[in-house]
Order: structure tokens, then sequence, then C-alpha cells
């Protein structure tokens, strides 16, 4: 309520202009024409004259009317809508005013400060591209700027689109990006292109929705030049507000970073340490060795040191480095771009364990029986000089009988010890019993300009194996150290299946003949026994996708929930501190618990903390995994572009009441039949069967079924393919008829749009997912 003052008590002339700018200048919230009135005594006819001044000042641009009445110009009222836009160099969310005239000036910024106290059960914690309500406060130091702390979050903000800018004749158009909005283009008056030129990626507000004719909009900022395949990246980073440019802060401080030396640290650098790493890999920050133990009572047994980056040496806790490390979350992978989470400056040269450079590392020596099994473990701070940087092709090679130059001297001192202890850890995980997922992982390959030349599935090869091995063995030995020291940290955690994903599978399994056992406790040996009856069979990528999707995703978290589909029960991310801050913060507190510098996760920091920045990095991953998706799939659609009305074979890979999914077996990328386009007759569609029925034939389009489809249309901008379905379905039993073939497709929820699941850009994450 607006606080209430009465400058006229009696029945007096109307106030001034004056008097009632200073009035409503003087409340506490926006006021209405009732509050002036009550203030100023102003009664009967008289009101029809305080209506016209406040009409007049209003025009003058004295005053503005929002929600709840009138305020200043260019003042927020107490309670604001607000669009969470960006992030300061502090780390702190930037937000704008949902509603404001122009004509006022530049709108206010608003920095969010973090909610006091803990927050409610449930309510989501706001992002970059949230709609929040805001309680406001004006900074008596700086004109225009407010505080602002969240009262709710509204979710996404709708009214702004991204889309891709075609200039016309009498304003231009909007192409939007996002699959949903196809086909919804908007209008762009003369005047309201603002910087905009054809082709730009900008975003939208929209200013007025018609019945008739195209939806008009405003553009509110150009976001760059869409000028070839090799920007298409571009779309994904803005339409999901990651950061890509660092902060001049940030940038300074790793400009401004000198070498550490070997003060404090072991000195490792004879070590035989050695990189195996992608061919195309830019940063290195993983060195590994093994050597057989001498200890007469481990015979057999071997010692294996996994040797990462030392990232907290060079980023500060409080420092500009680290501020933006943890606003990114992680490195994001594109095929035509990398979105580091740290500058060039340490992630590819300080902290990069180049081959014969002298390179600070946190080290964990780990003694494996024979039987792979880990007796005991040890951490230390040291400085290394990798011996080699090998691609992962280079080292199997050495080992199946075809070493090059730079494997030969390296094949018995170092690459045959790697594989022996390989072998042993390898019991150890067969005996442990992980979740056996086997499924290929597509890459896709750009030429020169950044189109797409072709999509791959890589080798999979046992050098692969035998690093996420060793990395795995050090993320538990890691954990294992904090754990006993009572050092509190941020595990990698990865729930059990939910009740409704379990009947789910049981669903579709049993549509292809398969009983899902019931067990009173869930353990991966459950589906590793469901992936094994149908390893040699039609179903095995089908099943393999449906387990898939039945698990949990993992995530980040304070409190440890053990690992369901690593079958472990404590585990941590140490192993890619370069590209993961998770990673960055055991670092810190193996530091602090082992007493290795001054430098470690800091005594003040508590669990509640550590599980806020757990949930802020996991979902900047899950916006990482999304953006990296689809932009494959606009890759992908841009590719098939000039193939509209070419066939494809595919499988079903989702069925939904509006129609079907189809992943195509040539590059793995899938779109839409709508269920208007299918035969002649009238479809329903069966949940329980994960079909599509002809009512009238029983005609029936099951999950996983093997089909020919026609391109229709390749929408590039959304990335969003859409066929025509040639084949014939499957005859009702009672008529008799041949009987299509099942596939091996993954199972969709109703409504989620298809999408190239197993595509990735490479395997340079060496299991981050997990």
């Amino acid at each position: 309520m607006a606080k209430r003052i009465n400058p006229n008590p009696g029945p007096a002339a109307l106030p001034s202009r004056e008097q009632i700018v200073a009035f409503i200048a003087a409340s506490t919230e926006n006021v209405g024409k009732r509050e002036i009135a009550a203030a100023f005594n102003i009664k009967g006819a008289d009101r029809i004259g305080l209506k016209r001044i406040l009409k007049e000042i209003e025009m003058d641009g004295a005053i503005a009317r929002g929600r709840g009445g009138l305020a200043p110009s260019g003042r927020l009222p107490p309670v604001v809508l607000a669009d969470i836009t960006a992030r300061d160099r502090d780390g702190e969310f930037l937000a704008n005013p949902a509603e404001w005239d122009v004509g006022n000036g530049p709108a206010p910024r608003i920095t969010v400060a973090a909610p006091r106290g803990a927050k409610r059960p449930g309510q989501p914690a706001p992002g970059i591209g949230d709609r929040v309500l805001l309680r406001v406060e004006a900074s008596p130091a700086e004109p225009g700027r407010y505080t602002g702390r969240v009262i709710k979050t509204l979710g996404k903000n709708k009214s702004e689109i991204i889309g891709v800018y075609r200039a016309g004749p009498e304003g231009g158009r909007i192409i939007p990006v996002e699959k949903r909005a196809q086909g919804r283009e908007i209008a762009i008056p003369a005047g309201e292109e603002g910087e905009a030129r054809d082709g730009d990626l900008v975003s939208v507000v929209l200013q007025r929705e018609s019945q008739f004719g195209l939806p008009q909009g405003r553009v509110r900022e150009r976001l760059g030049a869409l000028g070839s395949e090799k920007a298409v990246s571009l779309i994904a980073l803005h339409l999901h507000h990651i950061p890509h440019v660092f902060a001049a802060a940030t940038l300074a401080e790793a400009d401004a970073a000198e070498p550490v030396g070997l003060a404090g640290r072991e000195d490792w650098r004879d070590a035989p340490l050695l990189t195996i790493d992608p061919p195309d890999a830019k940063d290195h920050d993983d060195a590994v060795m093994a050597v057989p133990d001498p200890d007469p009572t481990n015979a057999g047994g071997f010692v294996v040191t996994v040797a990462i980056a030392d990232v907290a040496a060079y980023v500060r806790t409080g420092s500009a480095l680290d501020r933006e490390a943890l606003m990114r979350g992680n490195s994001v992978y594109f095929p035509d771009r990398v979105v580091p989470m740290l500058p060039e400056r340490i992630s590819n040269d300080l902290c990069s364990l180049r081959e014969a450079e002298d390179r600070p590392a946190l080290a964990i020596r780990m003694v494996i029986g024979a039987d792979g099994v880990k007796r005991r473990h040890s951490v230390h701070r040291v400085m290394i000089r990798s011996r080699a940087k090998l691609s992962y092709a280079q080292a199997q090679g050495a080992i199946d009988g075809a070493p090059d130059a730079a494997t030969a001297p390296l094949l018995e001192p170092a690459l045959r010890p790697l594989w022996a202890a390989y072998a042993a850890l390898r019991q150890a995980r067969d005996a442990r019993g992980p979740l056996a997922l086997d499924l290929p992982e597509r890459k896709v390959v750009l030429t020169a300009d950044g189109a797409v030349d072709r999509v791959v599935v890589p080798a999979r090869l046992d050098a692969h194996r035998l690093i996420e091995e060793f990395m795995i063995l050090a993320n538990v030995a890691a954990a294992e150290t904090l754990e006993q020291a009572r050092q509190p940290l941020i595990y990698r955690v990865h729930d059990e299946p939910a009740l409704e994903k379990m009947r789910a599978l049981g669903e579709v399994l049993a549509s292809i003949g398969i009983k899902l056992p019931k067990e009173s406790a869930l353990r991966p040996a459950l589906f590793n026994r469901i992936l094994a009856s149908v390893a040699e069979t039609e179903h095995a990528t089908f099943i393999n996708e449906v387990v898939l999707r039945s698990q949990a995703q993992a995530v980040y978290a304070a409190q440890n929930l053990g690992h369901f589909g690593l079958n472990l029960r404590r585990y941590a991310h140490f192993t890619s501190p370069i590209r993961r801050y998770a990673d960055l913060i055991v670092h810190r507190a193996l530091i602090a618990a082992c007493r290795l510098g001054n430098d470690g996760l800091s005594s003040e920091v508590t669990v509640a903390a550590l599980d806020q920045i757990g949930e802020q990095i996991s979902a900047a991953e899950r916006r990482a995994m999304a953006a990296e998706r689809e932009t494959i799939d606009r890759l992908i659609a841009h590719h098939l572009a000039d193939r509209v009305g070419a066939t494809f074979t595919g499988q079903i890979s989702g069925v939904t009441r509006s129609g079907l999914f189809i992943k195509l077996d040539e590059t793995g990328a899938d779109g839409f039949v709508p269920i208007s386009t299918i035969g002649a007759d009238y479809y329903r569609h069966d949940e329980a069967k994960h079909a599509l029925v002809g009512e009238r034939s029983g005609e029936t389009h099951r999950l996983g079924d093997r089909v020919e489809v026609r391109l229709v249309e390749a929408a590039a901008v959304a990335g969003a393919l859409r066929f025509e379905l040639l084949s014939e379905g499957r005859a009702r039993p009672d008529r008799g008829g041949a009987t299509a073939p099942r596939g091996r497709n993954p199972v969709r929820k109703p409504g989620t749009p298809g999408r190239p699941a197993g595509i990735r850009t490479g395997t340079r994450h060496r299991g981050s997912r997990r």
C-alpha cells in the first residue's frame, strides 16, 4: 500500500502538477488515482480534473503507468516481473524488467542477489532465460541500478524468441529456431529491425498476437551473423544462454598467470607418464603410467598412476577465473567449435600436460592386485614431464603389432605395462558388474568450410576402455580419500531407475516377448541379463537404447547416493578439471584434506554451499548436452536439405498420438511422420503396445519396426526433418499377411521431439556423462 500523506486536508483547489509528482515520488509503492484523490481530499466532480492533470503529467513523461498504478518515470515498482538475461563478472545474475516503455530511456539493470536463507523445497533455482518475480530496491549510489531478490521463478520467458531475420521490402520476418515454433513466422515492421541484417541471428520480443496474419515483434538484440554452417552452433549458444565470451577481468587474470614452480611439489619429471587422447584434442588434462608392483606380497599386481593437471594452482577461489568457471560449469563441444570453461592461456597452455614440458599435476598412485582390486592409494602434488602425446589409434596400433616412430620406443617400458594393468582392472570391472550398455556413438565430420562431410561411428578400441578404467579408478580413490578425511566434496551420483520408468521398460520388453524379472532390489546385473538376452538378435540396439532411457540422470551433489550405473558406492569426478568445475572442487578438497598447499577448499565451505554448486553445474551440464544435441540436429538437417524427395531406410524410434518418429540408418538423424499422412485409415495410439493402429484395417506401426521413408522437408534452422512413410504396417493377425521385422530403436515419451540421440561429437568426454 502507498504511504499516505495529506498535504491539503481541506476541500481546497486541485493540487499542482509538482505536488502530485512529489507525492508519487515519496510513495513507497506505485499509486493509483484513488490514493492520490484520498491524499489530497479530492471528491466528486473534482476527480475529473485530477484525471486530466494525471493524463497531462503522464504524456509529458514525468510519471509512467505500470503494474499497480503510477510511479515516477524511470523508476521500478517494489515488485517487478523481470527476465534474467546474463551474469556479471562476479557471477551474479542480471535481469531486465519484462515491461518497460523505451520512451522512458534505457531499461534499468537489476542485479539479482542470492536468496536469503534456505531455498524452499521444490523451488527451482533461477537461471539465464528465466522469468522471475523480484522484490527490488533502488541503489542509492547508482541511479538506474537496482538489487532484486527472487520471490518466485515463473519459468522461461515465452515472449522472447530467438530466430533468423529475413529482410523484406516493407519490413522483415523472423524464422524461429526452435522446433516447436516451426511454421510460426513473426513479422517485423519497418523500423523495428534494429541493427539486424538479412541472415542474422536475433532476439525478438513479441509485441502483438493476432488471429489473422502473422504475430508482430521487435528485434531486441542482434546476436551474430549466420554466414555459413560453421556458425550454426551460434544458435545453440544463444538459445540456451551459454556464456561464450570471456569477461575482460577473466582474460586479464589468465594472461597475467605465470608458470608455477617446483616449490612444495614432488619431482616426478622422470616418471614415464604419457597422455592418450583423441587426435584433435587441444588440452591434455590426464597422464597415465603403470609398472609391475615390486612388492613380493602383491605378485602379479601393479602400481597405477593417474596424474591430472593442477588447475587449482592457477584458478584460485573467488578469482575472476573461478567465478567465470563456475558460471560456465563445463566446456561445451560442438563439431565446429569448443566453448571452453577456462581461457586458452589456462586450458591449452599452462594446465595442458604437453609433451616434454614441465607441468604441475595432482596425482593419485594406486596399488592393485592381480585381480584388479585396489589395495591402497596415495595422493601427491607433483611436477611432471609427459613422455609422449599419443592418440588412441596410435597406442592401440602399437599394442596390435604396428608401432610407429613415436610408439616403438614406448612399447615395452610404457605401453605393455599399461595394457597388463588394464587386463587386471577388467577382471575387477567384470566382477563388479556395471551397466553394460553397448551403443554406437556417431561423430559428425565437417569439411574445411564447416559443412557436414559424413557421419561416422568411430571404432571403440581397448585404448579407450583402458583410459576409462584408469579414470574411474582414480575418481573412486579421490572420493574415498575425502570421505576418510571427512572433507565435504561434490559427488557424481546416479540414482537407480524410477518405478514409472521400470514399468515403461516392462511394457516395451513385453512387446518383443521378454518378461522383466521382479527383484526386491534393483541392480545393474538385472539390466545386463536383459541386454545379454538380446545381444545377438535384431533387437540389440533398440533394447540398449530403451534401457539407457530407463535410467536416472547422473548429477552432482554434496550428498552421496552412490553411482548405480557403475555399481559403485562412492564416486567423484577428479580427472578433468580443465573442462569440469566439479573436478576443480574435488582437487581443492584433496589439497585441503591432504595438506598439500594453501590453495585448497576453505574450511568455511559448507555442505549446503557445495550442494548449491552441484545444482548449478548439473544444470549447466544439461544445458550443454541439449545445445550439443540440437547443433547436430541442425547440421544434419542442413546436410539433407538438398536431398528432399530422396528415400531412406530407418526404424520407428518413437510413437505418439501425433505420429511417428523415424531414426535414419545412414546418419542416425530423427524425423517425424505426421499421423495425418499415414495411409487412408484412421489411426489410434495404443500406448501399451507403443503403436499406431488403423481402426478399419488393423494395420499397425510399432516401435522398432523397420521402415522406408521419403524426405519431405528439412528445416535447417530448427534441425527438423519431416518424412512420408512408404512402408506398409503390420497386418492384423486375423487377416494374415507378412509381418514387418522388428527393429532396435529407442522409446520416446509422448510429445518429445525427434533427435539423433546417439550422436556425439567425439570421445573427448571420456565418460564425463557418467
